[in-house]
């Protein structure tokens, strides 16, 4: 018989809940025979809106949460009330190995602070980054971190370079990923201090593949599959990536509908453009893992519709069957006395 990968699902988070959030997960149960989904919410709400649609009952199952944490509560305080909370009850799913991940589009705050209080990290692990792929020209590289450790150490950075290489390699299958650190010039003694103390660290370290420095605008240009930096760094490049790529496709369209020329012209370009732009849709990719932890958590965004949804459940499928916890615990080995 085959294993279901059970995957747990915040039905309540995020700005397009719940009916984006069901599409998402009745087109990945479709897609998958062997995934379970927990959808986690208000039963009512969420019956109510599966009742809309077409499923194989026996792959989703609607887990009751009476309460919802909003985006302005401070996390910590809200992790610590709200124990009837999707986020809570999901994440005390994978605590208790009834889910083997949790996916929400839900405050990101209380997702980071849930990940680390509920789940708990992989002992060994200082910090969990979180991990998004950007769209690059040469196919996806991996974020990490962009923002969940914004006073990061040196040390924290190497374990986020052999975590993120690990992921790249078995979830991405990329062979020997190239990991480099973000910085303001490709020298080695160019940055700030705690690149200038991380570099070599990383230059030192036999497993895995560094190439060095690498600059912002090299990112698009996908010089690297793993772009190691602190979350403040992290998370500017992210936001910039993703707002200067809604931008230029806001653009382009305006340019290529601003004229009947144009229009004729865009309707021979509309396939190959189609296409190309489809590759910079951060959608595509599914959601942000938060690597590290004893189970799998994945953020999506506030604004995630179906599409990323369905694409961050099939992603914990790869997760697991990969084995990236088990990778990582062998890669980060753990010393008795920092097991006592």
């Amino acid at each position: 018989m085959q294993e279901m990968i059970k995957v747990a699902v915040d039905a309540m988070g995020g700005d397009n809940a719940p009916a984006e959030v069901i599409k998402g997960v009745i087109n990945a149960v479709t897609l998958r025979q062997d995934i379970k989904v927990y959808l986690v919410g208000h039963q009512d709400a969420v019956k109510e809106e599966l009742a809309k649609h077409s499923y194989n009952g026996t792959q989703i199952e609607v887990i009751h949460a009476e309460e919802v944490i909003e985006n302005a509560e401070p996390p910590v305080m809200a992790i610590r009330r709200k124990k009837q909370s999707s986020i809570v009850v999901g994440m005390n799913m994978v605590k208790e190995g009834k889910a083997d991940a949790f996916i929400s589009a839900g405050s990101s705050g209380a997702v980071l602070v849930g990940g680390q209080v509920i789940v708990g990290r992989i002992k060994g692990i200082e910090r969990p980054p979180l991990a998004p792929l950007i769209p690059t020209e040469k196919g996806v590289s991996l974020l990490i971190d962009c923002g969940a450790n914004v006073d990061a150490r040196a040390s924290h950075l190497v374990q986020f370079a052999k975590m993120g290489s690990i992921y790249m390699e078995y979830v991405m299958g990329v062979k020997r990923p190239k990991v480099a650190i973000v910085n303001i010039g490709a020298e080695e003694e160019k940055g700030n201090a705690l690149v200038k103390e991380t570099f070599p660290l990383l230059k030192n370290c036999p497993d895995i593949n560094f190439v060095g420095s690498i600059e912002a605008r090299d990112i698009p240009k996908g010089d690297a599959d793993v772009i190691v930096c602190e979350a403040f760094v992290g998370n500017v490049v992210l936001k910039l990536y993703e707002g200067l790529s809604s931008t230029l496709m806001g653009v382009i369209k305006k340019g290529i509908t601003g004229s009947f020329k144009s229009k004729i012209g865009a309707l021979l370009v509309k396939p190959s453009l189609k296409n190309t732009l489809k590759a910079f849709d951060a959608t595509e990719y599914g959601g942000a893992p938060l690597l590290g932890l004893n189970g799998l958590v994945v953020k999506t965004h506030g604004s995630a519709k179906a599409k990323e949804i369905t694409n961050s459940v099939i992603q914990c499928v790869t997760f697991k069957e990969q084995e990236i916890n088990e990778k990582i615990r062998r890669n980060i080995a753990v010393s008795p006395a920092e097991e006592e």
